[in-house]
């Protein structure tokens, strides 16, 4: 088998020098390549194409469903494989202290942020990332089995909110998760500190032993077991919410969507380049084209989350399309608290401690 693939590899390489001339041209292919780890159904086809139609380049994208799974990837190596990386906010101090990101360097594209987005404290002034899209962390549900549910983080923690109904907990980053039990709890969504996660964790702890709990289930795959009944409630992302229901409107009559009245995470996704990108350049180009404001209001079409993209909200707004939630639910969104150091272990080892006992 070995062999037979490595045959088969060095036809390929063989083939390929011989369609672009030699090795010089299947260099020159390779470089022209472009290297994309992102989330799923985040970037619209039509803007990759105008991009490799504009560039002479291909894109080549793989996906993550975490934060976590994308960091630990780009720990394992990836950060000499991909070219542009999509974390979101919180991550980005974390990328920056394991040396895996690179600064950005002069963009252009900075002038089309929003003010509020680059004071953001995660990455003051755009140094290291550029915000790509933002949205809401809230909570699915079946309405028809759950019409008195609270809209509250207890939907989730407390037991007697749900006592019977199969749900899920979103995977990934415990800082989420321990965040939406701060809340559930009267701590905060933004709690940090030792006092208040030994708190949460033993909340947490408590949820993941009652016989309805189901499991971590990442935002699309939570949205698709509510959708077909597999659980009844679980946590997802807005924008991944209003993907899917407005592809499959009728399968969504009894699916409910809501932002907890205690906060939840307002998402920023951003993005950066890896350490040891194989191609910088032609990432810059990538993000610079990912501003333009036709170009980002294209994909906040398509993704259906919000651009701080100051040109690209005039162009939805000209379209009749909603470019940022309304006031009352804005308010209720904050970003996840920045951990680095000793807090971020202690974090971790909680969860830890979480876990061995589940």
């Amino acid at each position: 088998m070995r062999k037979t693939a490595l045959v088969q590899g060095v036809r390929a390489v063989l083939a390929a020098a011989v369609l672009f001339g030699g090795a010089g041209g299947a260099q020159a292919a390779e470089q022209s390549t472009l290297y994309l780890y992102n989330w799923t159904d985040y970037v619209s086809p039509k803007a990759i194409a105008q991009f490799e139609k504009q560039y002479h380049a291909r894109v080549v994208q793989n996906y993550f469903t975490s934060n976590a799974e994308m960091f630990s990837k780009l720990r394992s190596g990836g950060d000499a494989q991909y070219d542009v990386i999509v974390p979101t906010d919180y991550f980005v101090p974390r990328l920056v202290e394991a040396k895996l990101i690179q600064p950005l360097g002069k963009l252009e594209a900075r002038q089309q942020i929003a003010e509020e987005f680059l004071k953001a404290d995660y990455d003051p002034g755009g140094r290291y990332s550029l915000p790509y899209l933002w949205g809401a962390t809230g909570i699915i549900y079946d309405t028809r089995a759950l019409p008195d549910l609270p809209h509250s983080w207890k939907a989730l923690f407390d037991e007697k909110a749900n006592p019977r109904q199969p749900f899920s907990l979103l995977g990934g980053d415990a800082q989420v998760l321990f965040g939406a039990s701060c809340a559930a709890l009267g701590l905060g969504f933004d709690c940090v500190g030792q006092d208040d996660w030994v708190k949460a964790g033993r909340a947490v702890s408590a949820t993941l032993q009652r016989p309805n709990f189901q499991g971590f289930s990442d935002s699309t795959a939570a949205i698709d077991q509510v959708v077909r009944g597999v659980a009844k409630v679980a946590v997802t992302y807005s924008g991944d919410f209003d993907y899917r229901r407005d592809a499959s409107p009728d399968s969504y009559r009894h699916i409910g969507f809501f932002i907890p009245s205690e906060g939840s995470q307002r998402g920023v996704d951003t993005l950066a380049i890896p350490a040891h990108a194989p191609h910088p350049e032609l990432a810059r180009r990538f993000i610079e084209f990912m501003q333009r404001p036709e170009i980002a209001a294209l994909n906040a079409r398509y993704s259906h989350y919000y651009t701080p993209n100051k040109g690209a909200e005039a162009v939805l707004a000209e379209q009749g399309i909603k470019a940022t939630p309304d006031r009352q639910e804005r308010d209720r969104l904050m970003f996840v608290p920045l951990l680095e150091g000793r807090q971020l272990q202690l974090l971790q080892q909680i969860w830890g401690e979480v876990r061995s006992r589940q």
